[in-house]
């Protein structure tokens, strides 16, 4: 197990590291702790050092530093990770990326686009507005390109366009002892040698730092048809959402609220157009005619699961007005409770399994006593509790605790993951040798041989073999 850094060897890596960075490289507590924790649960973990590396170039040299005198190297985003991807468990360096933030070239004609790790969606988009391209991908948080990579991050439009995974074409990356490794190519398909890229998507930074992305862009749709339908019971709701998927209807976001979630939208956003019913939040893109036929065909099957209403939008205005009950779902689940912490969890399981785990986690939230909206991009699978907790009330932080721990073993029993996309990082690791079986053995291989003295992120995503079983 990585320890932390020896006061000595610290002291020498921090000479060498401002001689580098120079007023890049900071101590003052206020940087260190805002670099030890991210938009999770309040554990944290304080780096001894923050560097601000502006080049992938600056970024191996840190690396080489580092190496050299077995400081622990933690890469660092926008802070949006929700599982403790960031918190320095082991002290070391905080690399934050963020001033890594250059479009570095795009090409309407191979519609991909190359940048630094540190730009957000927000800015590559905003960058593409004029081009006719977009970047699909809309986990809620700006958070960082690399960070989204790094966790294998989706997000609302994951049903339409994929997760990181799929958008990816490749990555620099530096390794744990300074070198610069170059994966994947701008061709679209590959047929040689293991898959670098896919290995480093997901991986937490627990094997290199990724610096720069090549990333597959799409065209922005010709129509794009918003639409909320609410349901008398969740039942329903899911229902209506498996068979959209099984009928293959081309929905590009298929979102849920269960009745919780939607009274906190109600009241956050001061709604006057929606219940405190089952809500699902659906959107198709394509050609006007396309576009319309694949909404009108949702409208009647939810009809015919006992919708309750349709509310529909196509321009830009009005889908922002329609969405934006779900775009604030997160806050308005925070202020559901004031003085709360949200102990967000997440999971997924087969779409044939969706409605059945559903029913089980909603039966266990009431019998937990706490309050617990429920959000999901249904469409894949994919569902959220937001758990609220008295963060001075060690029963309700149990109770909490216990609540997230049925989910996550819930989800692998009915075939499925304990995180669809929030990650691993430090609160998922339990349920690793449960999910992969023997697997887990060839993570631990690989995270030995590309990262042996155990330098990047440590205590992160791969348990360490002698901790006690889950229980």
């Amino acid at each position: 197990m990585t320890e932390r850094p020896r006061p000595a060897a610290l002291a020498t890596a921090g000479e060498a590291l401002r001689a580098l960075l120079g007023d890049r490289l900071v101590a003052s507590e206020a940087e260190r702790t805002h670099h030890s924790h991210g938009e999770g649960l309040p554990d944290a973990g304080m780096p001894d050092l923050v560097a601000y590396p502006q080049t992938t170039a600056e970024i191996a040299d840190l690396a080489r530093i580092c190496h050299a005198h077995r400081i622990p190297m933690v890469p660092y985003g926008a802070g949006s990770s929700l599982e403790g991807q960031v918190a320095a468990l082991r002290g070391g360096v905080s690399v934050d990326l963020t001033r890594m933030n250059r479009v570095l070239d795009v090409s309407t004609g191979s519609l991909d686009c190359h940048v630094e790790a540190g730009v957000t969606r927000l800015q590559l988009n905003a960058r593409l507005r004029d081009t006719g391209l977009f970047f699909p991908l809309d986990p809620g948080a700006d958070a960082t390109l690399g960070g989204m990579a790094a966790t294998r991050a989706s997000g609302t439009n994951a049903v339409g366009y994929g997760t990181m995974r799929d958008v990816v074409l490749g990555l620099t990356v530096v390794t744990p002892d300074g070198r610069v490794v170059h994966t994947g190519s701008r061709a679209r398909k590959s047929a040689t040698g293991y898959d670098l890229t896919r290995l480093y998507i997901g991986s937490e930074g627990t094997l290199g730092i990724i610096t720069e992305l090549r990333i597959r862009l799409v065209g922005q749709p010709e129509a794009v048809i918003s639409a909320v339908c609410q349901f008398p019971t969740l039942e329903a709701a899911v229902k209506t959402a498996t068979l959209a998927r099984q009928m293959d209807l081309r929905v590009v976001r298929l979102e849920l609220l269960d009745e919780v979630q939607a009274d906190a939208c109600i009241r956050y956003s001061r709604l006057q157009n929606m219940q405190a019913a089952p809500t699902l939040f659906v959107e198709f893109h394509g050609t006007p005619g396309a576009a319309r036929e694949q909404a009108d065909l949702f409208q009647e099957m939810a009809r015919d699961t006992g919708g309750l209403s349709w509310r529909e939008a196509e321009t830009p205005e009005a889908r922002t007005a329609l969405w934006s009950a779900r775009h604030h779902a997160y806050e308005a689940c925070i202020a559901l409770v004031p003085g709360s912490r949200n102990m967000g969890t997440d999971a997924c399981v087969p779409i044939e399994n969706l409605a059945a785990c559903l029913l089980e986690t909603q039966e266990d939230v009431r019998a937990s006593g706490l309050t617990v909206p429920i959000v999901g991009h249904v469409g894949d699978g994919n569902f959220h509790l937001g758990i609220l907790f008295d963060p001075r009330d060690p029963d309700q932080r149990a109770r909490a605790d216990a609540l997230a721990d049925r989910v996550s073993w819930r989800a692998i029993r009915y075939g499925g993951t304990c995180s669809g996309e929030h990650g691993v990082g430090l609160h998922k690791m339990r349920y690793l040798a449960e999910e992969h079986g023997e697997g887990l053995e060839v993570m631990r291989a690989v995270k030995a041989a590309l990262d042996p003295l155990g330098l990047m992120n440590p205590g992160k995503l791969i348990p360490q073999r002698h901790d006690p079983p889950p229980g």
